[in-house]
């Protein structure tokens, strides 16, 4: 069950991230940005982002070990994100994100998890 959570979590910040990747290049090419080149790359870097965490989260699905490290350090970088978005006044998105990392990270950690991914190893 945690799996399955850790795997929803992952997927749901990496469809959000790839979605918002997405706008942003729509928005480029259809508005007028100030600077054109940052305006690609922050697109560009959204939607990677955005597909390395929905393959992140396929391969939790799969109980492929590897994932948990990078599940681990995308909720890390979630919280510091969050954090960094409520000191900016925009609440309305930090608090969200951090309750959202903050399950990412439980469910990431759980003795369940650790089961499904590394088995009894004594």
């Amino acid at each position: 069950m945690t799996l399955t959570v850790a795997a929803a979590v992952l997927g749901l910040e990496g469809l959000t991230t790839l979605l918002l990747g997405g706008y942003v290049g729509v928005e480029t090419v259809i508005g007028r940005p100030s600077d054109v080149l940052s305006s690609l790359f922050v697109a560009g870097f959204g939607i990677l982002v955005g597909a390395v965490l929905l393959w992140v989260g396929w391969g939790m699905l799969r109980t492929e070990r590897w994932t948990r490290s990078l599940g681990v350090l995308a909720q890390i970088f979630a919280t510091v994100i969050g954090i960094t978005l409520i000191q900016s006044d925009q609440q309305t998105i930090g608090v969200p994100l951090i309750a959202v990392a903050v399950i990412g990270l439980v469910a990431l950690l759980s003795p369940p998890t650790t089961h499904a991914l590394y088995g009894d190893q004594d």
